[in-house]
């Protein structure tokens, strides 16, 4: 008996068909993913949802791809001058740990998927430093040479990011990227640093150190702030290369 399929009954095939291959396609993505369509008009709101969830797993450790440990971000030395000739204030931070930067969420996406071009704004509640601190010169009219430790409290972090990306095929046959490009920007909306146990140093020079961090700390962060941000930025870089190298690109975009 021959089987006649209408159109009706081809368009249901076909509906099941979808149904049912999504639904294979699906048990592929791991438990820390989530697949955005690509050309849905709210892909960026899926995006910022997709990076979301990844974060949040991220936080607790992904061994699955290798992610285990994601703090300290360790920075290994940034330093600062104020002043210039012989008694210019000259300070250096060696061996940066920071805390804090994997509680960020992701707020805004926009994205460019043909060219593989993201931006994302990233916010982070508080970041807790610490550092091994060394100085030389003059500061407040007082000598400020010394080594000690210094911490550091960064409230209301805010941080503007982009990246450009090529894909290119993995020998399993899948779709992974390459990071060519990344920029960022912070901000700091509130600090709070000192320096402790600093060598022979009294009592009133390391009291008005202190004052004078804080009451200026956003123009020293000012002054940090360019090679903070580079080492931030090739940080960056190499974290989503590790990510994209490991999460092929049909897991978050269908």
């Amino acid at each position: 008996m021959a089987i006649i399929v209408t159109p009706a009954r081809s368009l249901t095939l076909t509906l099941m068909l979808t149904i049912f291959l999504r639904a294979v396609l699906s048990q592929d993505i791991p438990y820390y993913m989530h697949r955005c369509e690509r050309d849905a008009a709210d892909v960026n709101d899926c995006l910022r949802y997709a990076a979301n969830k990844l974060a949040s797993f991220i936080r607790r450790g992904i061994p699955e791809i290798g992610i285990v440990d994601v703090e300290p971000v360790v920075v290994d030395e940034i330093s600062i001058a104020l002043g210039s000739g012989p008694d210019g204030y000259r300070a250096s931070f060696r061996n940066i740990e920071a805390y804090g930067v994997s509680n960020l969420s992701i707020v805004n996406v926009r994205s460019d998927i043909d060219s593989m071009q993201f931006q994302m704004t990233i916010e982070i509640p508080k970041i807790k430093a610490t550092a091994q601190y060394q100085s030389s010169g003059v500061l407040l009219l007082l000598q400020a040479s010394g080594a000690g430790e210094y911490w550091g409290e960064y409230e209301g972090v805010k941080a503007k990011t982009y990246f450009k990306a090529t894909p290119y095929q993995g020998d399993d046959g899948m779709t992974y990227l390459t990071v060519d490009q990344t920029k960022m920007d912070f901000s700091v909306k509130e600090i709070k640093m000192g320096v402790e146990n600093i060598a022979n140093q009294n009592a009133i020079i390391h009291a008005a150190m202190n004052l004078f961090i804080n009451t200026n700390a956003q123009e020293l962060l000012k002054e940090m702030k360019p090679q903070l941000r580079t080492k931030l930025t090739e940080h960056l870089q190499s974290f989503l290369q590790q990510l994209f190298d490991r999460i092929p690109v049909e897991q978050w975009l269908d």
